[in-house]
């Protein structure tokens, strides 16, 4: 390995990239990133890796300090990967996220919302309830480790706790560890998968070989003592099942939307949001923007399980859900039966990347549109509205035709950078204008950027 250099000049940090690490400039042009280091400080950098027009490393030495730096709170923070902004005051990350969102949104769209939205922000900690630990037999550092990924590698941070975890979760930490080591394969253990409801907490252990009775019995009287329900998943998702069979009055895994009196029960496996309390936040807002109308037919694009779907009929006519997962679509129906919903909602499995105008007009005419995809946006869907556009003509003759573009969109995004591409698609091709935008803090000490959007036709 390279040896590190510190640098022999003081370098002015002048902004932050997208991985929260400081930006500056040497004197001969050459720019530098520096891990830990914020915008307006003075700094030394300890130099880990070095290229013609750039390099990184860790800023080490400090001659001034800005005013949005505090102590992390987590000891284990600048080694553990899973929080990069724990250093920064939590109003200025989200004025950083805001800053991203924007820059995005200008830069790669060419748009800005006529209005920015209030950001949404919640509990800084303890908000995680799901999460996927690594597992690995580390004999130099004295036997099992469960965390997550130092920064940068793919070695196990040592972790003894967690500030982001469920406080109960962190605690588990360390009996982790010396459960694993006494099972007979901890080396065919490489994950653990959290996933917490509001009455339940399961574990989901990734076994690459089957356990024996001892083991099995060590895992049930680990969740007997602290409160779990383990699974065992040995193959792909699909496989994930209960350690032992289920009684019937044990409360399964589900989370509430209260304003909305609906539950949704899944599966430890299952996509849900990390973080109850702004999911319930993100909903909220996200049906009062939309505004459906008793009267009105939605359509929810990448439903999932109902997450947005279920409120939503609450409020309008009748919904549309379409999901790429066979399993999350039947989820999906099932919590509508669950709530009381099915006569309101329907449900449909679509590849969604291969979205065309043809297979737009086929699902129906509706009103408003609901978008939350994954991180790759929502590109070939948005493309398809576009066509919609172009190749009718005129808006009265899709009507005619039995299929009006919908008035309003809402735009739930993970990933800024695609939420800006699909927004000059909507904007300049599908005739709509940006009214508002503002980002969703589902990740707070991350340098993860959510946000929402809202899309009215010109």
């Amino acid at each position: 390995m390279k040896p590190t250099t510190i640098s022999d000049e003081w370098l002015t940090i002048e902004a932050l990239d997208l991985d929260a690490r400081g930006i500056a400039h040497r004197a001969d042009g050459k720019v530098v990133f520096a891990a830990g280091a914020l915008p307006g400080e003075v700094v030394r950098v300890r130099v880990t890796r070095s290229k013609a027009k750039w390099e990184q490393g860790d800023a080490v030495e400090w001659q001034r300090t800005a005013s949005t730096r505090v102590e992390p709170r987590c000891p284990h923070f600048g080694v553990c990967g899973g929080c990069s902004m724990q250093h920064i005051d939590p109003q200025a990350q989200l004025a950083f996220k805001q800053r991203t969102l924007e820059d995005d949104l200008w830069h790669i769209a060419q748009v800005r919302p006529q209005t920015m939205l209030r950001p949404l922000a919640g509990p800084n900690w303890g908000y995680r309830h799901r999460a996927r630990l690594t597992v690995r037999l580390v004999h130099k550092k004295g036997g099992v480790l469960v965390g997550f990924h130092e920064r940068g590698s793919s070695y196990v941070a040592d972790m003894q706790t967690c500030a982001i975890l469920p406080p109960h979760v962190s605690a588990l930490l360390l009996p982790l560890r010396q459960l694993i080591a006494g099972l007979s394969c901890p080396d065919r253990l490489p994950q653990i998968e959290l996933a917490e409801g509001d009455a339940q907490t399961v574990l989901v252990l990734r076994n690459l070989q089957e356990l024996r009775p001892t083991d099995r019995q060590a895992l049930a009287r680990f969740g007997a003592q602290h409160g779990v329900q383990w699974w065992l998943q040995p193959g792909g998702p699909h496989t994930a099942a209960p350690l032992e069979p289920l009684e019937p009055q044990t409360p399964g895994l589900e989370y509430a939307l209260p304003e909305f009196s609906v539950r949704m029960p899944f599966k430890p496996t299952d996509f849900t949001q990390v973080n109850h309390h702004i999911n319930q936040a993100l909903v909220s807002r996200a049906l009062r923007l939309l505004a459906p109308q008793s009267n009105e037919r939605v359509a929810d694009w990448f439903c999932g399980l109902g997450n947005f779907t279920l409120p939503l009929a609450t409020r309008a006519a009748s919904v549309l859900g379409v999901e790429g997962s066979e399993a999350l679509v039947q989820r999906a129906r099932d919590n509508a039966v669950y709530n009381g919903l099915a006569e309101r909602t329907r449900f449909e499995v679509r590849n969604l990347f291969g979205m065309d105008a043809q297979a737009l007009l086929q699902l129906g005419p509706f009103d408003k549109w609901l978008i939350d995809p994954p991180r790759e946006g929502a590109l070939a869907l948005c493309k398809a509205l576009a066509d919609v556009q172009v190749a009718g003509i005129q808006v009265a003759d899709h009507r005619r035709a039995g299929f009006n573009l919908p008035s309003r969109v809402v735009y739930i995004s993970c990933n800024p950078a695609t939420l800006a591409r699909d927004a000059g698609l909507l904007v300049r091709q599908a005739g709509y204008v940006l009214r508002s935008a503002g980002v969703v803090n589902m990740f707070p000490h991350t340098s993860h950027v959510e946000s929402m959007a809202v899309f009215e036709r010109a």
